[in-house]
């Protein structure tokens, strides 16, 4: 049953590996809070775990504060936000590169990172201890051709974690890099826009990771002894040693 204490905030919750960890939060006894700017999905998700549904656009200031807002005037305080909410745009080699993409990426992935920890912080430091989780990626500490944007905006977020991590040493705060290899949800359909012949072919002879693969990570970290900071979790499906080498099958 859901703590009403124990709140967990998770963006970018309505679908995928948000989706995913929200259901296991919930049944780690946490109420969930949930972000995202799909409403119709995402409210038939937050209806279904006994959580609250809140619009939230991490590109846009306005929509993080009257998200947070929400959440401080009905809870008070969170103890788990979980950064999920982000995108790849286009796999085009730097040179063909497409300026919106870029755009899209880096304020989704890195400035809607920041503000929405920024804006939520004084609502983790009401609780008597809490937990931030950032959803980075293997993209955040290796390359491949054609992730110029993705792959910058993903060590982005490994530099704002380890920071951040640091700035928050000594408060009862734990800091936390989710780092998943190949995961097959809907971001492959985001990054090539719709091409669900192109997006299938990325998983194409192996099995990928599902999200809720990532979530039992997620869930495992936030439930550890309160003294333990798992400061990053790599995880890659069996057929995956780097982001350019995948053993697929003929």
């Amino acid at each position: 049953m859901a703590d009403p204490d124990r709140v967990a905030v998770v963006t970018g919750a309505s679908s995928g590996i948000g989706e995913a960890t929200a259901r296991g939060l919930v049944g780690a006894g946490f109420s969930v809070v949930l972000g995202a700017r799909r409403q119709d999905r995402l409210m038939a998700v937050a209806q279904e775990l006994g959580g609250r549904g809140l619009p939230l656009d991490v590109r846009d200031r306005a929509s993080i504060q009257a998200f947070v807002d929400a959440v401080a005037a009905e809870y008070g305080q969170v103890e788990i936000l979980v950064n999920n909410a982000g995108l790849a745009a286009g796999l085009a080699p730097l040179a063909d590169g497409s300026d919106d993409d870029w755009v899209q990426m880096m304020e989704t992935n890195v400035l809607g990172l920041l503000r929405m920890t920024k804006a939520m912080l004084p609502l983790l430091r009401r609780a008597p201890r809490a937990h931030i989780v950032n959803l980075g990626s293997v993209a955040g500490f290796e390359v491949y051709n054609g992730g110029v944007g993705y792959t910058a905006s993903k060590h982005a977020v490994r530099a704002i974690t380890r920071t951040l991590r640091l700035e928050l040493m000594g408060e009862p705060i734990r800091v936390t890099e989710i780092e998943p290899g190949m995961v097959e949800t809907e971001f492959s359909l985001v990054r090539f826009k719709g091409d669900r012949e192109r997006a299938a072919a990325v998983y194409q002879g192996m099995q990928p990771l599902t999200g809720t693969d990532v979530a039992d990570c997620i869930v495992w970290v936030v439930t550890r002894p309160p003294n333990v900071n798992v400061d990053e979790l790599v995880l890659r499906p069996i057929a995956q040693a780097s982001t350019r080498d995948v053993a697929r099958r003929s």
